[in-house]
């Protein structure tokens, strides 16, 4: 019997906004090896502080739970790291802070007999900055792919840097699920799928939102709503400078039509037709093969993400919405997109089990983790992506960075949220209006 199937696993996962949370808790969660079936398996959350740090509506939004939950800071996680004893560490972060981390652990666990699995991947479709992100991600012991196209890039990425691209394993978006659709609701109801930086701005977002109003005048006996992912203040993975929630005040809207906020999942129960400018709720709603829009109307570009949808089927414009069109996806282009609508989505992660209890049970522990960026191949980029998690080049703690072995006292918490507070204002009222001025 496998060493997996005779304790109960710890599981860590490290992440830095809400929706990289829920991506993390749940892969860690679909990842156990199928050889363990403690049911008293234990899952540790660690929230990386910054700008995205989620509040405690969004964590409850999310809805995925641990046995303990914490913030920290970079210098915090690794030294917990060395005192504690994990059997999977899950890495949810951006591509910077994974390559700090790897970088980090590896000085940790210097002369460790044992150590962690570490596994990283991506929340979503991957459409921007592939070998940047990619790179800063080698090291883990398993990079997940979504889907076999990104495994098949992953790949080509890392033998064309000459990198080992033996870490990549496909596997499938962690939070696909729920009952296919079966028929129109009533009432019929479509659903806008906001993103928080897609498009960027004013202009465009107050295009989408007017058709989308006008959509609900053109159709009264329709529901459309505007699935919003945060509140005006909270950050989530990307910075949302322009809520739809500010750009709808004073609009007259029809009574058919509202905001809406709440798990992703819950709101797919009752719709119709998904719409979107390049989502991944788009891909949660192939999985659950519902009629699914990806729009064109501001034109099918890297920059929106849309051109992830070439060939779908998807791809379609507001006036062809108002005038009934009902999209039929592609059935070989979904299947290369590691939605599983076909039912194969209950063995999509078994590659990724078998590869970690295979890992776990590796005769004399896993060696030192070992990324394609060190000072020797990287010296001008690697230092930084470091310094800015007040780690050295070797991934030591640099002197005076954040103590681990005390709790934040009552000023520094203080001091904490207004500092976080004030970013978001910056972010939200301040930088918008010095780029208006910029283009004066």
């Amino acid at each position: 019997m496998p060493a997996s199937a005779t304790k109960s696993l710890r599981v860590a996962v490290l992440a830095d906004s809400d929706t990289r949370w829920k991506w993390g808790a749940l892969t860690a969660k679909r990842l156990i090896p199928s050889e363990s079936d403690d049911p008293d398996i234990r899952l540790d959350g660690y929230l990386l502080r910054g700008r995205a740090t989620p509040t405690a509506r969004q964590l409850q939004e999310v809805g995925v739970h641990a046995d303990s939950l914490r913030e920290v800071t970079a210098v915090e996680f690794l030294r917990e790291m060395e005192q504690q004893s994990y059997d999977i560490l899950v890495l949810s972060l951006v591509g910077g802070g994974v390559q700090a981390m790897l970088h980090g652990l590896r000085s940790a666990w210097a002369g460790r007999e044992k150590r962690p699995v570490v596994v990283t991947g991506y929340v979503g479709v991957v459409y921007e900055k592939l070998a940047d992100g990619l790179l800063l991600r080698h090291g883990a012991d398993l990079v997940l792919a979504n889907s076999r196209q990104d495994a098949d890039r992953f790949r080509a990425v890392y033998e064309g840097v000459g990198a080992d691209a033996t870490a990549v394993t496909e596997v499938a978006l962690p939070f696909l699920g729920g009952a296919p659709y079966e028929g129109e609701h009533k009432p019929y109801t479509v659903v806008f799928a906001a993103q928080p930086s897609v498009p960027d701005s004013r202009r465009d977002r107050t295009y989408l939102l007017d058709r989308l109003i006008q959509h609900a005048r053109k159709h009264p006996e329709r529901e459309v709503l505007l699935k919003l992912r945060s509140k005006p203040g909270e950050h989530t993975t990307h910075i949302e400078e322009l809520p739809y929630q500010k750009l709808v005040q004073g609009k007259d809207v029809p009574a058919n039509f509202r905001l809406v906020y709440g798990h992703m999942g819950d709101v797919l129960d009752h719709t119709d037709l998904l719409v979107t400018m390049s989502s991944t709720a788009a891909l949660e709603a192939l999985h659950r093969r519902i009629p699914t829009v990806v729009l064109t109307d501001l034109g099918i570009r890297e920059a929106l993400g849309n051109h992830h949808f070439v060939g779908s089927g998807c791809l379609a414009s507001w006036d062809q919405l108002d005038a009934g069109h009902r999209p039929a996806p592609d059935a070989d282009w979904v299947a290369r997109q590691g939605v599983a609508a076909d039912g194969t989505y209950a063995t999509a992660f078994d590659a990724g089990r078998e590869r970690i209890a295979k890992l776990l049970d590796r005769p004399g522990g896993l060696p030192p983790l070992n990324p394609y960026y060190t000072p020797e191949t990287a010296p001008g980029y690697l230092p930084g992506i470091l310094a800015r998690h007040h780690l050295g080049p070797d991934g030591v703690p640099l002197p005076g960075a954040p103590a681990a072995d005390k709790a934040p006292g009552p000023v520094r918490q203080i001091v904490r949220r207004a500092a976080r507070g004030a970013y978001r204002h910056g972010v939200q009222r301040v930088a918008p209006v010095i780029r208006r001025m910029g283009e004066l």
